[in-house]
């Protein structure tokens, strides 16, 4: 069953993707499966931290940098020692209008896989985005949680499982789960 802290991020994210021309984009996927469903010309997966973005970008056989039209990292980012680094290294692998999107934890619980290292908001996606190079006007970034997302937050059995009939996902800007943004490279 899909987790509590990811419904409004996946169906939102899912929206945004849609809008892009996926059948005719080459795919990145830094961790996760997320992308695996997508239509796209090609996809390929790099799983952290066997390939680690912060080491710098993919490489080809030849020793040049891998280009791809959408880079996805679905909950990888706050496990990184050094996120900006690894936003750059993503930056570079970027074709010219090219996506990054990325998704990220806020108040959930500490979980080690193998480390954990950040936090951020909407906002504060949108700072390191713009910081790295994407133009601010070409990033999108959006937050969801709710009081009692924090609270099933809590519960022994984590991540939450999501419960169409109790759980509620109206969100509440002022207590954040998650984050996400898709950013685009001019």
């Amino acid at each position: 069953m899909a987790s509590l802290n990811r419904i409004v991020m996946q169906k939102t994210s899912r929206k945004w993707l849609r809008e892009l021309d996926l059948e005719n984009m080459d795919l990145c996927e830094i961790s996760g499966w997320w992308g695996q469903g997508l239509p796209s010309k090609s996809y390929q997966q790099f799983r952290y931290p066997k390939h680690d973005i912060c080491a710098g970008p993919f490489m080809n056989r030849f020793g040049k940098i891998r280009q791809f039209d959408l880079i996805l990292a679905n909950q990888v980012w706050e496990h990184l020692d050094r996120p900006y680094i690894a936003t750059v290294n993503v930056f570079d692998m970027l074709r010219p209008g090219g996506y990054f999107w990325v998704a990220v934890p806020f108040f959930i619980p500490f979980h080690a896989a193998p480390t954990d290292c950040s936090r951020w908001t909407a906002r504060g996606l949108k700072n390191l985005l713009t910081e790295v190079g994407f133009a601010e006007e070409d990033i999108r970034a959006e937050q969801w949680g709710n009081r009692a997302a924090g609270l099933r937050n809590m519960e022994k059995d984590w991540p939450p499982a999501y419960d169409p009939d109790t759980d509620d996902l109206t969100n509440d800007p002022d207590f954040p789960i998650c984050a996400w943004a898709l950013a685009r490279k001019t």
